[in-house]
């Protein structure tokens, strides 16, 4: 089946591995572009988690696939030190034949400057409509429409919702958030998404790095066992409820929700909040549910069932589209 994401990004099925903090392995990410999907190389897990060197790493990822490849960009206004380094993760990515780019969190225009020189294409997060129409002030090729059932930082209208508040925008829009099973991959595709991005279902996959009991979590758990927490990043975040969640809360102290508000400490307090979850994720993901941390994990865990090979999920989801059809 083609799309406008099939072309763009080079690949057979219109299913992308989305960039998980800490969870997009090396293997992983080859995995799911080797079986025909797009893996998305997250640059700071593959330097800060995976202990790499930046093109290293992405040539060690090279090494077990030569299919196409994403790159997930956080673009967040921060230091210039944090800008100054993604830029340079950036030309590595598009000197090594990256040419397919996710962008999230901020203002992406110089990212589509660079990508566009190279003749590549990027696609921006967005969870309503003011976003994707601010996204494509800057000139991205398409979006990635993150709908509330979607783990980590989640939207607020459903896979539905989203796409008529979008369809209308001449570009290419990806349903993200909810998609554990080829019911809801179809679903999505017949809605009119040009493919999915998949993110929970691939952390209960063969090759990914995170911890058995993240796994095993993910497997138990269902729909009703996923709650928002803004202890992570400041933010509204899907996590999985544990023991340790119902007992530290789920909700930000007053002085942390009163210096969130105000513009001049706002990213200060998300850059704290997300050091914070960075470590406190890292060390989930190295320990398991004994460490008793927050696994992010999105309503989705109502379709997975089990731990399986990348591969394997790529080609039963990939069985699940319409077949093409063929002129008279």
């Amino acid at each position: 089946m083609e799309t406008a994401l099939t072309r763009h990004a080079g690949i057979r099925v219109p299913l992308i591995c989305g960039a998980m903090y800490p969870c997009s392995n090396p293997e992983l990410v080859a995995a799911a572009s080797e079986a025909g999907g797009l893996g998305v190389i997250q640059p700071i897990t593959l330097v800060y988690v995976n202990g790499l060197d930046f093109r290293e790493g992405l040539r060690k990822i090279k090494s077990l696939t030569d299919k196409p490849l994403g790159f997930n960009a956080i673009v967040e206004k921060g230091s210039g030190a944090y800008t100054g380094r993604m830029e340079q993760w950036i030309d590595i990515a598009l000197e090594e034949g990256v040419r397919f780019f996710i962008t999230a969190l901020g203002k992406p225009d110089w990212v589509v400057k660079q990508v566009h020189g190279a003749g590549g294409f990027v696609y921006h997060d967005v969870t309503e409509r003011k976003w994707a129409q601010k996204a494509l002030e800057s000139g991205v090729d398409g979006l990635i429409a993150v709908n509330r059932r979607a783990g980590g930082h989640a939207g607020r209208r459903s896979p539905s919702e989203l796409m008529e508040e979008l369809q209308d925008l001449s570009v290419p829009v990806v349903c993200a958030g909810g998609i554990g099973d080829e019911r809801r991959f179809r679903e999505a595709i017949d809605l009119g998404y040009a493919g999915v991005q998949m993110g929970t279902r691939f952390i209960a996959s063969a090759e990914c790095s995170a911890h058995d009991d993240y796994k095993r979590a993910i497997v138990q758990a269902v729909a009703d066992d996923i709650v928002l927490t803004d202890k992570l990043s400041g933010v509204p975040c899907s996590v999985i409820r544990t023991p340790y969640v119902d007992r530290v809360g789920t909700t930000a102290g007053p002085l942390s929700r009163r210096l969130l508000r105000w513009k001049k400490t706002r990213h200060w307090m998300r850059l704290f909040y997300t050091l914070m979850s960075a470590r406190q994720l890292k060390q989930a993901n190295l320990r398991g549910l004994s460490y008793k941390d927050f696994f992010q994990a999105g309503k989705s865990v109502d379709g997975i069932r089990r731990v399986e090979p990348a591969g394997d999920i790529i080609r039963r989801f990939e069985a699940a589209l319409p077949s093409p059809v063929t002129p008279d």
